[in-house]
């Protein structure tokens, strides 16, 4: 492992610290909510960034994913939120978030990921090339920014719509 990946990694922890930062204040019914347009909200983009990260750094490494399996299949490409997710719940996905990136530096350090799997799906979906662990965190970071921005869309129509909510009450 080189210094920029450990960069990229950190890169990765600050973008995460950031998404959650930004839906703090939110409630658990405004994380779960699907805007009129999505067919996701701002929790299954969380979920699914952390499951991508599973799949795309342990899984094609052939290595042991380090999340329990109940918080990666629900956020898996192509799914779209069926649950309802309690506050505890939420609360472990959040945590999960960081504390697997934790994980992912040390294991990138201590493990021997030689044998990846180059993703032609990604490649197929993406235009771009995902054949070593280094080109993975490459990957994670754009797959990042995208869900991230999701994120902040989404909590954007979430809060607008609970303000209008309350104007209406205060209305009446």
């Amino acid at each position: 492992m080189n210094e920029m990946s450990t960069d990229k990694i950190d890169t990765l922890r600050q973008f995460r610290s950031h998404w959650l930062q930004e839906i703090a204040l939110l409630s658990t019914d405004q994380l779960q909510q699907i805007p009129a347009g999505f067919n996701n909200n701002i929790l299954w983009n969380l979920g699914h960034l952390l499951a991508s990260m599973q799949l795309i750094f342990y899984k094609r490494a052939g290595l042991p994913l380090t999340v329990d399996e109940q918080f990666i299949s629900p956020f898996l490409p192509g799914t779209v939120p069926d649950v309802t997710w309690t506050a505890a719940e939420i609360a472990t996905i959040q945590h999960l978030s960081v504390s697997s990136l934790d994980a992912m530096q040390k294991d990138y350090w201590e493990k021997d990921f030689s044998h990846y799997i180059q993703s032609e799906n990604i490649e197929r979906l993406y235009g771009i090339k995902v054949s070593t662990i280094d080109d993975a965190l490459d990957f994670l970071l754009f797959h990042e920014g995208y869900h991230g921005g999701r994120i902040i869309t989404i909590k954007k129509l979430v809060k607008d719509e609970k303000t209008a909510d309350e104007q209406t009450r205060q209305l009446l």
